[in-house]
Parts: C-alpha cells; structure tokens; sequence
C-alpha cells in the first residue's frame, strides 16, 4: 500500500505521526468526537438509495415465511438456523462449514477485487449510522460547524432540549432496532408473544429486548465510527487482503502534489490539490485521505463528492479522489483481474458447486439406526433370530410424522417396543426409540447380513438406512 513517504510534497514525519494511532485518538490518548459535515453529490445520493433497500429488506424479511418457516433465522439458544427457508441442526454442522467456508473465500475474493466496497455501501453499521442516525443529527443538531458549537457551548435550555429530543429519538430507533435484531434471532411470531403477552410471563425475552435497546443505543450515540477502526475485524483483515491491484477510494497524489492553495489571479503551476480539507471535514472516521490507504478508511465516498465538488468549482476535472488501485494511480494503470483473483474464483465456484449439491440433496427427514451396543443376536423359538435397535429420527419438516419401519427385500418383522407399531417425531424435533428385526433363521447365511430399512409415513418411503444383523450362519 501507499505510504506518504511515497507521495511527492508530504512530509516523512507526518506519515509517522498518523500512522501511530487511529484516527480518532489523540496523542494522550483521549477520544477526538468527529464532527463530520454532511456529504451531497452522485455517489451520496447512490449510498442513499441503496441505504433505502437496506431498510426495506431489513424491516420486511422477519414477515416472510417460506413452507410455514421464516426465511432467516438464527436462533442460537436453541442450536436452529435457517437460511432461504431451510432449517439446518447442529448435526447438520457439516454443511454449516461449507456454507462458513464459503462465505471465507467469498470475502478474500470481493476484498482483494473490490477492496472495502461492502463497508461503505452496504453494512449494516454504516447504513444505520451515516443513513439514519446522523441524518437525524444533521436534522436535530445542524451541520458540523453547530453541532461543535453546541457542543462547546454551555448547557443552556437550547441545549438541554436539542439533547433530550436527539437522544430520545435516538433511544426509539434503537429500540425498534433491538426488537428486529431480535425477531432474526427467536422469530417474528414469538417476539410479538412478548410484546402483547404481561412481562412475567416473558421476563427473559423483556430483558434481551432492553439490553439489545442500550447496546444499539451506545453504538449508535457515542461509539459510532469506533466499532469500525477499533472492534470490526474485517477492517484489520483489509491490509493482508488488500494488494495493490485492489479497488479502493485513493488520492491521486501523481496530479494533485504538490499541493497549494488556489488563486484565480495567477495560472495555476503546481497539484490540483488546493489543501481546501473537504476530503477531511466530511470523512465519518476523521482520516485524511491524501495521506494514502489507511485501515480507518471505509469506501464511504464521502471524499469523493467534496473533492469534485471543488475541483468542478475551479474548472479542474473530477477525480482527484476516486476508485482506483495502487498500482492505477502509481502507474496510470487500470483495474484488472489478477491471477490471484481467478484462483480464488475458481476455489469459490468448486465451494458453491459443493454447497449447492448439499443443498439439493438434503431431505427434510433423516434416520440413523444403530443396533443397541453390546448385545448379541436373540434367538426366539426354533426358527427366528432377532437383534435389537435404536432409531434417532431427524424431522426438519414443519409437520408432525408418525414413523413406521419395513425390511426391505427380506422376509421377517419389525416390531417396535411400545407396543405404538410406530415412532412419533414432533414438527422440527428429533425421536428416537427402539425396536426387534427379526429374521427366518433360514434366510441368515452368515454371521453378519446386510439389511435395508425403509422409513415410512403414512405408507410413504421418507428414508432408507442400511445396517448389519448378526446371526448364526444359517444351515
């Protein structure tokens, strides 16, 4: 990546003073509030339609049920995920790692080809932050110049009353917030049985909503851009993924160095950059963007809108600040696509391929059948041989399935302890229980046979297992 060492006109010593620390910590130390002033231009108003699909799939996805399910949910109390409609267990963990390692290789790939595009477009803490609370601020408190003044300011009723309906409004949208976060998590059905039913028959489920409630709110309010440069992971993980054919928002420090300021009276004979600092007063993470790639950066655009908005008010051409790679601002050279992009393409089509497969293949039922461990054959009269199993019974259907079990292609029965004929798996649960095969002692031709089970509902084959008998060797 580019440091300002590399960039004509920059001092050595300011790319060691801002790569010391983040952004938005001094040198004691201490948190530096960013007052970032409010963006317009083509790719602000881009983020904000996106922002608006964001909301609309956010708000409207916990209401939409395929066969009886919700379409996303991740209850992890209760070990039940399902995605597009499809319940997954933790037996089913095989296919969750698929799917985690797919998603892996997914974001190496989209990062080392589109650098941080997901943080600034679409993320969830972007979109609330940028698209929904600092608009209420930009609403409430003005642009960026006011609210420092009424930061500064004293605490007079202006004040006091811009605070509490901020923070009241604030509080509210993190609310409603926690309440879908949490209809993600136990389903829309069961929250709206806390909302309606008294508090003490849904003591926990209160609970988890109010602490969801202040823990958005907190972010939201006061921590902000830090849960991006100080707790995200994926923002770590950018310099070892990133490489200097990645796409990101760059300075192109080839025309803009060395920088001074503009003067209408003279023909200009240095950078275009005329140190006018838009790029840093709207940044959300308080960076200065001429100073290279820097971790805190999240593609928000932001600078981008400033800076063509002055380049076009001193008839200069846009793009001092755009999307492009290193090597395209080092070299004057275009995105391409690398071969470790088509490695990784390749890796992730062999993933999905796989994926996919499971997917397709999975049924809604499956049935392990083991014979009961340390237990030999029973003989049971002159004729017949039994051995003794142990059914476990997966239903991932939203249905109740009484279960009934045949020999397939053997003469002999099936006789289930209980006396019931059948096992009975609850809707999304798991059976179990035992039962005799039991053979013609003519029809055993070694000590251990291969016998095939068929699983039945209501005379429907739902499944098949194999397993061994074990017998005398018949005469």
């Amino acid at each position: 990546m580019a440091t300002t060492s590399e960039i004509p006109g920059v001092k050595k010593e300011n790319e060691e003073s801002f790569r010391d620390r983040v952004a938005t910590v001094d040198a004691k130390g201490k948190r530096k509030w960013v007052f970032a002033q409010k963006p317009k231009g083509r790719f602000y108003r881009a983020r904000t339609i996106v922002s608006w699909g964001f909301f609309l799939l956010f708000l409207t996805l916990p209401f939409i049920y395929v066969k009886g399910r919700p379409f996303f949910l991740f209850n992890i109390p209760k070990g039940k995920f399902i995605l597009f409609g499809q319940v997954f267990w933790p037996h089913d963990f095989f296919v969750f790692a698929i799917g985690m390692v797919t998603f892996v290789v997914f974001i190496i790939l989209f990062t080392a080809a589109f650098g941080r595009l997901f943080c600034g477009w679409v993320c969830p803490q972007t979109n609330f932050l940028e698209m929904a609370f600092r608009k209420i601020e930009y609403l409430i408190d003005g642009d960026a110049a006011e609210q420092k003044l009424l930061a500064n300011g004293p605490w007079n009723g202006k004040k006091i009353s811009k605070r509490f309906i901020k923070h009241g409004v604030f509080y509210i949208l993190s609310f409603i917030i926690a309440n879908y976060f949490l209809a993600y998590i136990i389903g829309i059905k069961d929250l709206w049985k806390i909302i309606s039913s008294p508090v003490t028959e849904h003591f926990g489920g209160f609970v988890a909503i109010t602490v969801f409630s202040f823990v958005f709110y907190a972010v939201y309010a006061f921590f902000r851009e830090q849960a991006c440069t100080v707790v995200c992971p994926y923002g770590r993980l950018q310099g070892v993924l990133l490489d200097r054919n990645s796409m990101l928002v760059a300075y192109d420090y080839k025309r803009g160095e060395p920088r001074g300021k503009f003067d209408k009276r003279t023909e200009r004979s240095i950078g275009d950059c005329i140190d006018c600092h838009q790029c840093v007063k709207v940044c959300p993470t308080g960076i200065d963007i001429r100073n290279g790639t820097q971790m805190e950066c999240v593609n928000c655009t932001a600078c981008i809108d400033a800076c063509d908005a002055i380049m076009t008010s001193i008839h200069k051409p846009k793009g001092l600040i755009r999307y492009a790679s290193e090597n395209g601002i080092a070299n004057h050279e275009r995105l391409h696509y690398t071969a470790r992009m088509k490695f990784y393409t390749i890796l992730l089509i062999v993933l999905v391929g796989i994926l996919t497969t499971l997917l397709v293949t999975r049924t809604e039922f499956e049935a392990t059948v083991m014979r009961s461990p340390g237990l030999l054959y029973q003989e049971m009269g002159k004729d017949s041989i039994s051995n003794l199993y142990n059914i476990r019974l997966a239903n991932k259907s939203v249905k109740n399935i009484p279960v009934t079990i045949q020999l397939e292609g053997l003469p002999g029965r099936i006789e289930v302890i209980g006396n019931t004929g059948s096992v009975n798996v609850k809707e999304e649960g798991i059976g179990s229980g035992s039962f005799f095969v039991i053979l013609p002692r003519n029809v055993i031709k070694q000590p251990k046979s291969k016998i095939l089970l068929g699983v039945y509902d209501n005379g429907k084959k739902i499944d098949e297992v194999k397993t061994n008998f074990l017998g005398p060797v018949g005469e």
